[in-house]
């Protein structure tokens, strides 16, 4: 099953101005729709962690609408949004690829480095990814998300499917200059709409063992990185038992899983994203996820009037 986050609307405007409901995308195949199960025929809730709390039940719900008569939308009529639009975490895992440990310069790490990217820079297929003022140093990271389903902690590494709602593409992307001026990462990681995430959550039956996809990721036309999630140092399991050792996850947490070799920092000299790029991250069995890179409008203060 392929869980999706969409704003319906026409063919003229598809999404315009529409608050994202949670969807169901069927037959990419034949004929590519997005069922609404926010219909009353289905009655899930809208956001979609709201939506996985529920657990199994809402799971089971949105299954067996896909053989009823609620609402479907032409895909073109809609705007994919991000699949889970507001997570409660965003955290990410760096240095987790032995081709981007050797590219980097590094030593392979002997715990898994964590950081937090703020949730507010979410943003889906197809939105924008923003080159800032602040800096040029903006770059892409293909990565394997994982989406949490249920709220767990202490979790064993052989039980971690069991707390997992899906998975998704995620491009890390990053501000290097403002990483680098901080151990935790956050600052260079959390510009707005550095945080591309989709088009869907898709349930674990739907991709075989997360610990064998391919990954690419092209700029423009150019392939940029190409590897595969065997090379993980952490596999996932690893990484959802250590996590919850720590702290909870929750229904709707994305967890970042590291970017293989063929990042622009990695080449000699660097190759940031410019406005007019666009980047497309495919990975096997999960999706395709592009986003166009623009330039930043001058930001002006807000929330400090009244």
């Amino acid at each position: 099953m392929r869980l999706v986050s969409f704003s319906p609307g026409d063919a003229a405007a598809p999404g315009v101005g529409a608050p994202p409901v949670t969807g169901v995308r069927t037959g990419l195949l034949l004929v590519d729709e997005v069922l609404d199960l926010t219909d009353p025929e289905v009655g899930l809730p809208a956001d979609m962690a709201t939506l996985l709390a529920g657990g199994t039940r809402s799971l089971a719900m949105a299954a067996d609408a896909v053989r009823g008569p609620a609402r479907r939308w032409p895909l073109e009529q809609v705007r994919l949004r991000a699949p889970v639009t507001s997570p409660p975490k965003v955290l990410a895992i760096g240095m987790n690829y032995r081709t981007h440990v050797e590219e980097m310069g590094r030593e392979v790490p002997e715990y898994q480095y964590w950081f937090n990217k703020q949730r507010t820079c979410v943003v889906g297929p197809g939105d924008p990814i923003l080159v800032p003022a602040e800096s040029e140093q903006v770059d892409y990271e293909g990565e394997l998300a994982i989406v949490i389903g249920r709220r767990c902690k202490h979790v064993p590494a052989d039980r971690w499917l069991e707390v997992v709602a899906g998975f998704s593409v995620m491009n890390d992307v990053s501000v290097r200059d403002w990483q680098a001026r901080t151990p935790t990462f956050t600052m260079g990681k959390s510009f707005d709409t550095h945080g591309p995430l989709g088009p869907a959550v898709v349930t674990p039956d739907e991709i075989g063992d997360p610990g064998a996809l391919g990954l690419r990721t092209w700029v423009n036309d150019e392939l940029r990185q190409d590897s595969s999630t065997a090379d993980l140092i952490f596999p996932c399991a690893e990484m959802v038992a250590y996590l919850t050792t720590v702290f909870p996850l929750e229904p709707g947490d994305v967890l970042s899983t590291g970017t293989p070799s063929g990042v622009g920092m990695g080449f000699r000299p660097p190759r940031w994203l410019r406005p007019g790029d666009r980047v497309r991250i495919e990975i096997e069995g999960v999706g395709v996820l592009e986003n166009p890179v623009e330039a930043a409008e001058p930001s002006a203060p807000t929330g400090l009037d009244g």
